[in-house]
């Protein structure tokens, strides 16, 4: 009879698994399967891709090799707790031995026997992620290539990093980045800069939903402009349609600059034309800005409060910038 559930303390002890939040390994729980193997069945042969390995609960679980002369030799003997075929898993290798059940035993399987990786990237791929991750620390802890392992696995994770954070409508940075990775590589001051677009529900309702996914691309390419030209800075998406930017070592008078540059260039990018007795729309936002540390040394708290700074702006005057401090040093300037 198969366990009733799955031994979580088994799955956080997995090397691939480990420093995951509680959350993904929820995750990784529920895609993960259990099998019985009764004595002299196979786990795996050689030659055979290694798209899951396991954890085995109780029983013993042995792996031979075949060699030149046909003779077999025992390579390894596994008992409960133990983990088989994590490390080719990791490097999607093929498995160079076989394993067979020395008794009845239980496993833990993961990825469960109908679910493959990328399927799991698909649904979560900051778990994923994170797996690869592991993967790669892993693998370098046991293997001297860890130039060759670097290269050979990066780019994946690179693209699931974006993925995770990507907003996938405009292209823009979602705001779950700023707390997993901005923040920490903030230094001295920077700039936060938030922009909502004027009179967006009068957009929707008179257009469409596609007409304001456009407008949202177009905004989006706006911020992207600015930190190319500027050779770095995030263009990020907060909201629906609410983005902004945040630039690391600005001063003031850089934020202010940047600033007056967005205004600029949304007041003049084309207007949404008139078609069927609709007027045409022209674009204009509402900008508000602070410096970190100078108008507040909390992070976190700044950007809540520029953002409530940039709705009360929004809602009293619109095409505005207002500048945000918390020591009453806020003010308009358009």
């Amino acid at each position: 009879m198969l366990p009733a559930k799955i031994d979580a303390a088994l799955i956080k002890q997995v090397d691939l698994f480990s420093n995951l939040p509680q959350d993904e390994i929820d995750f990784i729980i529920s895609h993960s399967g259990t099998i019985l193997l009764p004595k002299n069945g196979l786990l795996f042969s050689a030659g055979e891709k290694a798209v899951r390995f396991y954890i085995l609960t109780n029983g013993e679980i042995r792996v031979f090799k075949k060699n030149d002369d046909n003779s077999e030799e025992e390579m390894a003997s596994f008992t409960s707790g133990d983990t088989i075929g994590d490390f080719d898993f990791a490097r999607g290798a093929e498995y160079d031995a076989y394993a067979e059940a020395a008794e009845d035993s239980h496993l833990i399987v993961f990825p469960a026997s109908n679910i493959s990786m990328d399927s799991l990237a698909a649904q979560d791929p900051r778990t994923v992620c994170g797996i690869l991750k592991n993967a790669i620390v892993m693998m370098t802890s046991r293997i001297k290539s860890v130039h060759k392992l670097l290269l050979d696995n990066m780019s994946w994770v690179q693209a699931l990093h974006r993925r995770v954070y990507e907003d996938l409508g405009t292209g823009l940075w979602k705001q779950t980045i700023i707390t997993d990775e901005i923040k920490n590589n903030l230094k001295d001051t920077a700039a936060l800069i938030m922009l909502k677009p004027d009179r967006f529900k009068i957009l929707v309702d008179s257009r469409g939903h596609s007409a304001g996914d456009e407008a949202m691309i177009r905004i989006a390419l706006v911020l992207k402009n600015i930190c190319r030209q500027e050779g770095h800075g995030w263009p990020l998406r907060f909201k629906s349609n609410e983005v902004g930017l945040i630039f690391n070592n600005f001063d003031a008078a850089e934020a202010k600059r940047i600033v007056e540059q967005l205004a600029d260039n949304i007041n003049n990018m084309e207007p949404v034309p008139a078609e069927n007795g609709i007027p045409a729309f022209p674009f204009s936002a509402t900008i508000s800005w602070c410096i970190w540390t100078f108008d507040g040394v909390n992070w976190d708290n700044l950007f809540q409060e520029n953002y409530a700074n940039l709705l009360a702006a929004w809602k009293t005057a619109g095409n505005t910038i207002v500048r945000y401090s918390n020591t009453d040093l806020s003010e308009s300037v358009k």
